[in-house]
């Protein structure tokens, strides 16, 4: 490829072939000639791009379709706001066989462009410039290459450390190099031909700088200090120094011993170093806080694995030994004499002093004093002075010189901190010391015995009731003569006590709901004075009693007892407290009414109130006594409203009784006066119809169907019907059996809501409406359409009286359900009443004569459909 370089910022003209593949080195650009700060460096044809050094490639394969292909280099200055342009011009190169045959010559097997990366020691002496190395591309031996270079190290910093021979390709360094600063270089390495073609693709080169063991290792801190408690065991772990090396990781230069050089103070070693970890542990179980409170290590690491020919450092380690409770207190003296007036109390009497081995200020070495014997009565207290470790002996109870003149004290101490046995030690025993007290006799004040009288008053007691006696004695005499008593202001003034005899008596009624006696207690200071002056206190604890002063309440007294007579719960409340609430006796005190009524025991403050019998309706005033625990006794009026229902609800209010005589109807009585009154208006029908014909005919005209009730064939097989007992009229929400009258011609028709008539129900063993009709011993003689009322009469009126009178007798309701039901409407249908697969009645018959029965027929139907 021949390439013309043309005057920057013009136009450069490549000759290249006319194919060209992807990523190939068309040319190079001298940038710099035309803009030495360039900051963007771009191309106008994507499918080239320029480097910073003015390499063009190709980022894809590009076949010159025309002999010329012309793109633009875009250079950027965008500090300075400069652009400029280099135009390009790619030709295809002509038909010169002596460069395509040199071109072919360039095909080598072994090259020499591409050599192994170079390798300079670190702080090399030279002498400079000192050759590293040679570039050499294969297309020198055909033409004529020079050979440049840029990169860290040339062009860039560190300038100046390398150079190239433009002619032979030979690399330089001009001076000593550091490894810790520079550990490598790469350059890129440019073999062009004198008009400026590239033959080589540029050439990456690695420089390594190998390392040269010129730095010593150095730890991590200037001191090192751990910690270990006294009378560890050898190989407990203290702590561990560490060092490094800024020479080549890796290597003999980076490989660190360590060791210790002395111990301070140079006493038998106590401590071991690991050599390549650096940790350091006890070695002697002998470290006494005691003896030696801290050590000093000078520790020493070398590189070069240790070998005498390494660089070394050494550091400090301070190793401090804490302290244990390996030392028991002891008192410095054993016996201690000291002196206190009778009666003081809270004042300091002595001090005593020990002496510890740990360490000050430390739960090791803290006392703590107990007195272990001559103090049953509490009278002294030792503490413990945090400021000087003292025991400090107090007496915080009066001591009395009558009782005894001195008392002898034994005291012990010990550590805060648990003792811990050193090794090779024997165990301790524990320190004690004496104190002797002497009292000193003083003149003393009366004094009360016993010091806190408890007086417990019932509730509610008179005014001026004693309560109990309050005296105190002289401790010199030991009697209560000239000594009188009050009681200071400012208490709660609830007794009083006499001057001369210390009788207590109160001076108001004590109640434990009222005021400040509701907490049931009162503290009163009383004084006592003697004939020189001297007082003595004492306090009296005045406690109330609960006492009976309620009386027991039933607090709810009106309630409504319905039909079931579901007993009532009777419930009373008394204020006072056990033992005078409950359990409570509940008594009916209305002789008469105790015979009718009766209480059951429910708990103890609840009974159950019911009647003894079947009571009439209405309202019972009964009165109720109520007895507590402690006999008090209240009555009260319970209101109880017998009354006719199912809910307490349905009375609203209103009672529901007897009075003068009137007897209120339940409903099935007033169902038996409906049936009843339903059986006398057929009677009167009946009469009515005979009075208008003498013969009544069974067998009607054709047309019989537009005055009269339609026998409604069965629409389904229906139930089976067991009991002869049940009435075969049933009542619907649309039709009944009903009866008109035609001319001289009275007839009736059954019809039951389920597809019955009066003949669907006849069967073996019933008696039926059918079988009635039956004559003397000859074939029954049935009428498809009628049936006379005679017949009607003698079926039903047996089991209509029957049925009443059951009525009557059952309070539960129960046979409503055999002859009273609800049946829903079966919608309108042909003149038969019914449709189904056994009627022969196929068109359609108008009903409207049933809106124009007579009005008795009218009444009876309202009757049997509860209108």
């Amino acid at each position: 490829v021949l390439s013309l370089c043309c005057e920057a910022c013009k136009e450069v003209i490549f000759h290249v072939p006319s194919e060209l593949e992807a990523d190939t080195l068309v040319g190079r650009v001298d940038l710099k000639e035309c803009l030495q700060t360039a900051e963007s460096v771009s191309s106008s044809d994507g499918n080239f791009r320029v480097l910073e050094d003015g390499s063009v490639y190709t980022t894809s394969a590009v076949s010159l379709s025309t002999e010329k292909k012309t793109f633009t280099i875009l250079l950027k200055d965008i500090q300075e706001d400069v652009q400029k342009q280099i135009h390009v011009s790619l030709v295809e190169e002509g038909a010169k066989k002596t460069r395509h045959a040199r071109d072919t010559i360039l095909k080598r097997i072994k090259r020499r462009w591409g050599p192994i990366p170079s390798v300079m020691i670190e702080n090399e002496m030279g002498p400079f410039p000192l050759q590293i190395q040679q570039v050499q591309s294969d297309t020198a031996q055909n033409y004529t290459i020079y050979y440049s270079a840029s990169g860290p190290g040339i062009d860039q910093d560190p300038k100046g450390l390398f150079y190239i021979e433009r002619e032979t390709g030979n690399i330089f360094a001009t001076r000593a190099v550091d490894r810790e600063q520079y550990p490598s270089f790469q350059i890129i390495c440019f073999a062009t031909t004198p008009d400026g073609y590239s033959p080589e693709v540029p050439l990456v080169h690695t420089i390594r700088i190998e390392d040269d063991n010129d730095n010593a290792p150095y730890f991590t801190q200037e001191l090192f200090e751990f910690s270990v408690p006294e009378n560890s065991k050898p190989g407990v772990i203290i702590g561990k120094v560490t060092a490094e090396d800024r020479d080549e990781p890796d290597t003999l230069h980076t490989m660190l011993k360590y060791r210790i050089v002395s111990q301070t103070p140079p006493i038998t070693p106590g401590f071991s170093l690991h050599g390549d970890t650096g940790v350091i542990a006890v070695l002697s179980p002998q470290l006494d806080r005691e003896l030696v409170s801290a050590y000093t290590l000078l520790i020493e690491v070398r590189d070069m694995a240790g070998q005498p020919y390494g660089l070394c450092t050494t550091g400090t380690a301070v190793i401090h030994i804490e302290d244990r409770n390996d030392n028991a207190p002891s008192f410095k003296q054993i016996q201690y004499e000291t002196r206190v007036e009778e009666n003081r109390v809270n004042v300091e009497i002595l001090r005593i002093s020990v002496v510890d081995l740990d360490e000050p200020g430390l739960p090791g070495s803290g006392a703590v004093y107990e007195i272990i014997k001559g103090n049953d009565d509490r009278s002294f207290e030792i503490t413990t002075d945090r400021n000087t470790n003292e025991g400090v002996l107090c007496v915080v109870k009066g001591l009395d010189y009558e009782s005894a003149k001195q008392r002898i004290l034994v005291i012990a101490v010990n550590n805060e901190a648990p003792y811990i046995l050193a090794p090779h030690s024997q165990q301790l025993s524990q320190s004690t010391c004496s104190v002797t007290v002497h009292i000193l006799d003083m003149d003393e004040g009366p004094v009360f015995k016993p010091c806190l009288l408890r007086i417990e008053v019932k509730e509610c007691e008179d005014v001026g009731t004693n309560i109990g006696r309050y005296v105190a004695e002289d401790p010199e005499t030991g009697n209560s003569e000239g000594i009188c008593y009050r009681i200071p202001p400012g208490q709660c003034n609830w007794i009083s006590i006499d001057e001369k005899s210390g009788e207590v008596r109160t001076i108001k009624v004590l109640d434990r709901d009222v005021g400040e006696m509701r907490r049931g207690q009162c503290n009163i200071t009383v004084l006592a004075i003697d004939r020189n002056g001297k007082t003595g206190t004492g306090t009296i604890q005045v406690v109330i009693l609960p006492g009976n002063k309620n009386f027991p309440r039933i607090m709810k007294t009106d309630y409504i007892m319905c039909r079931d007579r579901k007993p009532i719960c009777l419930t009373a409340q008394d204020g006072d407290e056990s033992p005078y609430s409950t359990p409570f006796v509940y008594r009916i005190t209305d002789r008469s009414l105790a015979s009718s009524w009766k209480i059951t025991r429910h708990n103890d403050n609840s009974v159950y109130l019911s009647p003894k019998g079947d009571l009439p309706f209405g309202i019972y005033s009964i009165p109720v006594s109520v007895t507590d625990n402690g006999g008090k006794v209240g009555e009260t009026y319970i209101r109880v409203n017998l009354c006719d229902c199912v809910t307490p609800t349905e009375c609203n209010g209103q009672t529901r009784q007897f009075s003068d005589g009137n007897v209120t109807l339940g409903i099935w009585a007033i169902l038996a006066m409906i049936l009843g009154s339903l059986l006398l208006l057929l009677i009167l029908i009946t009469i009515c119809g005979c009075c208008g014909s003498g013969v009544m005919h069974r067998h009607v005209t054709d047309d019989c169907a537009n005055h009269n009730l339609i026998i409604s064939n069965t629409e389904a097989p229906g139930e089976e019907v067991m009991d002869h007992n049940i009435i075969p009229l049933q009542n619907t929400n649309d039709q009944g059996g009903y009866g008109i009258k035609t001319g001289e011609q009275q007839t009736f028709e059954m019809v039951k809501g389920r597809g019955h008539t009066l003949e669907s129900v006849k069967g073996v063993g019933h008696q039926t409406l059918g079988s009635v009709k039956e004559g003397g011993g000859g074939q029954p003689v049935m009428d498809t359409c009628r049936y006379s009322y005679s017949e009607w009469h003698n079926f039903t009126h047996p089991r209509l009286g029957e049925k009443v009178h059951i009525c009557r007798q059952d309070e539960e309701q129960k046979h409503s359900e055999d002859y009273l039901l609800s049946y829903n409407y079966e919608g309108k249908g042909s003149l038969a009443g019914s449709v189904g697969c056994c009627s022969d009645q196929h068109e359609e018959e108008a009903l409207d004569f049933l809106d124009q029965l007579e009005p008795k027929f009218r009444t009876l139907a309202e009757t049997c459909v509860k209108r």
